[in-house]
């Protein structure tokens, strides 16, 4: 839950976690076309719903209540289906400028509707946001702006920001020109009054207007997420956007004391004569593939990277294992593994969540809406760090009775297949 009650220190000024977003949509679309030669860009179509129709659902979600939507070409289009907004649960307002306006012109013309703490989004971009978080950052950060940054390790997209050793914002570059740049801005900032007091009189690119001084000044604040963002920039990017918000269930296991017995401390399973099935494991994930869910587990596997196995050993457990699963009727999508010695310091093995967000980039997961099931603290910490929920397999509480309870179903109404009683 969001505490209102803590408000954020900026510059003495106190602001509250704010309840009002601003969507900048006024744009032609050009790099759309030909779908947007008679609709503007938020009104492309995704799964058979505008792109903009699926942001403000997020943002009812995330305590938002209001919505100014900031618009320039074919404002018709969208004050036509979104209307007031009593439809979408949200309350929706409107400012219309030219459809060349530059976007600083946008906001300042709009200025004031605009509350002195907002959320700040591009009308083509999405990204799991969870308010609370972000929230909790901008408080610590006490800055007049916070963007969101995607940590593009994985060179999805061309870099414009440099953070420094705090994680603030050292450099924003929109051009892409200096050297080192290499996260991403993607909107979803949190703006304050104080920020807008940057904006110029001419027209121009609001991120030039604010974000660069800003970065300079040293008031710049980021919240970095290695959470893929799903974009209608551009037509390449949208069968992924696609991908990503058909939200085809999926559920993510550890391995070791989740799937099997657990092995003692620095031991492994080496081959697949030492795999023991944890009871009513199979038939979990029997019922989850019944279900309609994806499975895939996420493993650390120090053996290797300690010499107590090989990677072709590991390949023979996984492969008998998936074997097994298959004749018990379910079945394993993906697997996952960190062959790293405990301190080679990577970034796949838990508690770090590179695995989890391995299979995010793979299978174009939410993973606010994934869950992780795990038996340990690391993978507990683990899935806070990727922003997953996250349930625990103890003695007394087995996958298959996790299983049920997400899934809904009786204790008695599947029983376990024969190879899981063999």
């Amino acid at each position: 839950m969001i505490d209102d009650a803590l408000p954020a220190i900026v510059e003495g000024t106190a602001y509250r976690r704010p309840r009002q977003a601003v969507i900048l949509a006024g744009g032609r679309g050009t790099r759309m076309q030909p779908i947007t030669i008679d609709r503007p860009k938020p009104m492309v179509p995704v799964l058979g719903r505008p792109f903009l129709a699926h942001q403000i659902e997020q943002l009812r979600e995330q305590g938002f209540e209001r919505v100014l939507l900031l618009l320039g070409y074919l404002p018709h289009v969208v004050q036509n289906y979104f209307g007031d907004g009593s439809a979408f649960g949200i309350r929706i307002e409107y400012s219309i400028t030219g459809p060349d306006d530059l976007t600083s012109s946008r906001v300042a013309n709009a200025r004031r509707m605009i509350d002195p703490c907002f959320l700040l989004l591009y009308c083509d971009n999405y990204w799991p946001m969870q308010m609370d978080r972000m929230w909790r950052c901008f408080r610590a950060a006490s800055k007049p702006a916070m963007i969101t940054v995607y940590a593009n390790k994985d060179s999805y997209s061309r870099g414009s920001v440099i953070l420094d050793d705090r994680g603030d914002v050292r450099v924003f570059d929109r051009l892409r020109t200096m050297p080192g740049l290499r996260e991403v801005e993607i909107s979803y900032a949190i703006l304050t009054d104080k920020a807008l007091e940057l904006l110029p009189t001419s027209d121009t690119l609001l991120e030039e207007a604010l974000y660069t001084p800003l970065a300079e000044q040293g008031r710049l604040a980021a919240y970095s997420s290695e959470h893929r963002y799903y974009s209608v920039g551009s037509l390449n990017r949208l069968p992924e956007t696609e991908r990503f918000l058909r939200r085809h269930p999926t559920v993510i296991l550890d391995r070791d004391g989740v799937l099997n017995r657990k092995p003692a401390r620095a031991t492994y399973v080496t081959s697949p004569e030492e795999w023991q099935w944890l009871p009513g494991a199979r038939t979990a994930l029997r019922l989850f593939n019944e279900a309609g869910h994806r499975v895939i587990v996420v493993s650390n596997q120090a053996g290797i990277g300690r010499g107590a196995m090989t990677e072709a050993d590991l390949a023979n457990v996984h492969d008998q294992m998936r074997a097994d699963v298959a004749r018990s009727g379910g079945r394993i999508d993906a697997i996952y593994h960190c062959p790293h010695d405990w301190d080679e310091g990577c970034d796949c093995r838990k508690p770090k969540p590179g695995m989890l967000y391995a299979a995010q980039r793979d299978f174009a997961l939410d993973l606010t809406r994934t869950p992780f099931i795990g038996d340990d603290e690391r993978d507990g910490m683990a899935a806070d760090a990727a922003g997953c929920p996250f349930a625990l397999v103890t003695p007394t509480r087995s996958l298959l009775d996790i299983a049920r309870g997400m899934l809904g179903t009786s204790a008695h109404s599947h029983a376990a297949h024969p190879e899981e009683v063999a």
